[in-house]
């Protein structure tokens, strides 16, 4: 039986709006060629009350309730322009409980940006894990506010969903917290190879064989774990790890040093390739500073490599500071590929598309045949405004070794 078969008959793909770009490309990437709109109705009362209904065969009477019967359903989540994350977050519950109510055996979210994640405490200890104990100045952050990552993880769980895959969440409260409620099937996939493969194979470093002259940068020690398996994946035994501090000294204000803990100091480090990463930004603010202290190492080339990049427009007026070389992001939020939500920053900015790679990893999660398996499962988005925009020398000879 082919894998497209094996799709048609086994697994749904559907998205929470009606016409959801990215949804598309993963359905596309698994096999599924029909319509997300025909497979699913977004249908809306005049009272503005959300029904969705799965579409079935108009004429069959013998299956009412069980159109779904033995399918998973896998409901791919990202925000959007028009519809707020807490209207989606609502989309999701109906669509699980529609699905099950209608026959389906298992119901997954794919949420790349998962919802909620940034209120991932509460104002009691016991309401959040942390790496260490939690401070009476962390406790009084969340003083007053509900912990709504756990509501939202219970109500999804209540809705019918089975499993949760995301993408480079940065929450330890909230891995251990999806891990409990859905009993160990929550996914935090980090694509590291994807990054390592552009920053290879791209221009946008420079350094040597071995990895003479490249630094990789923790922006705080929250991030070193993720910076160190970089660092591995990479496989540049020459290449250079700092870590830094920040302290914030006011709501949108940071100061950043070399942390105390940094394996590796500026010691001997002149005119580097530094690659800062980072799981989300926000404001741009501890990017930007962090960019500009180190600027003490006068970098040849300065990279800001971020997973969820959903910035204010302050914060994109901000990281068009020139201490800020180039933005290497992913398309967890797929707003970042309009070229005016991207405005000054489209001459900096690239984006790395991971349908192909969420569709090959669902299909190992759901054990089920690939349509196809491809090595480095991403595209390429640059805007031609871009100074490494070379249409004819390096863009199209590195789109073709990617294929």
């Amino acid at each position: 039986m082919s894998s497209q078969n094996v799709l048609s008959n086994e697994v749904v793909i559907v998205s929470n709006s009606s016409d959801n770009p990215f949804a598309i490309d993963v359905a596309y990437a698994m096999g599924q060629h029909e319509d997300i709109s025909d497979v699913i109705s977004m249908k809306h009362f005049m009272n503005t009350e959300f029904c969705p209904r799965f579409i079935s065969d108009e004429d069959d009477m013998d299956n009412i309730g069980n159109s779904l019967e033995g399918k998973t359903v896998v409901i791919v989540s990202t925000g959007n322009l028009v519809t707020s994350r807490q209207e989606l977050a609502m989309h999701n519950f109906i669509i699980a409980r529609a699905a099950k109510e209608n026959g389906a055996n298992r119901v997954v979210l794919v949420e790349p940006d998962l919802f909620f994640s940034a209120q991932d405490r509460g104002p009691r200890p016991e309401l959040g894990d942390a790496d260490t104990d939690r401070s009476v100045s962390d406790i009084k952050k969340f003083d007053g506010q509900p912990f709504t990552a756990k509501l939202y993880a219970q109500m999804l769980k209540l809705s019918g969903v089975d499993d949760v895959i995301t993408v480079h969440n940065h929450s330890i409260s909230v891995q251990k917290m999806f891990s409990d409620v859905f009993e160990g099937r929550f996914y935090n996939l980090i694509p590291y190879e994807i990054y390592a493969h552009y920053l290879l194979n791209s221009n946008i470093l420079s350094f040597g064989e071995e990895g003479e002259g490249l630094v990789l940068c923790a922006p705080d020690k929250g991030a070193r774990d993720f910076v160190k398996e970089m660092y591995n994946t990479l496989g540049l035994t020459k290449a250079k790890f700092i870590m830094l501090d920040k302290e914030r000294t006011a709501e949108r204000k940071v100061e950043i040093t070399l942390h105390k803990e940094s394996e590796d100091t500026f010691e001997g480090l002149d005119n580097p390739s530094i690659v800062l990463f980072d799981d989300m930004v926000r404001t741009g603010s501890t990017v930007v500073k962090s960019c500009q202290f180190l600027q003490k190492l006068k970098p040849a080339n300065m990279v800001f490599t971020v997973s969820h990049f959903y910035a204010s427009s302050e914060g994109r007026e901000r990281m068009s500071n020139p201490a800020l070389g180039e933005i290497l992001t992913l398309n967890t939020m797929p707003t970042i590929l309009n070229r005016d939500e991207q405005g000054r920053l489209r001459k900096k900015m690239v984006v790395l598309k991971i349908e192909k790679f969420l569709a090959q990893e669902l299909c190992k999660i759901l054990d089920i045949p690939q349509r196809s398996v491809e090595e480095n499962p991403y595209k390429i988005d640059m805007s031609s405004k871009n100074p490494r925009f070379q249409r004819k020398i390096w863009f199209s000879d590195q789109l073709s070794e990617l294929q």
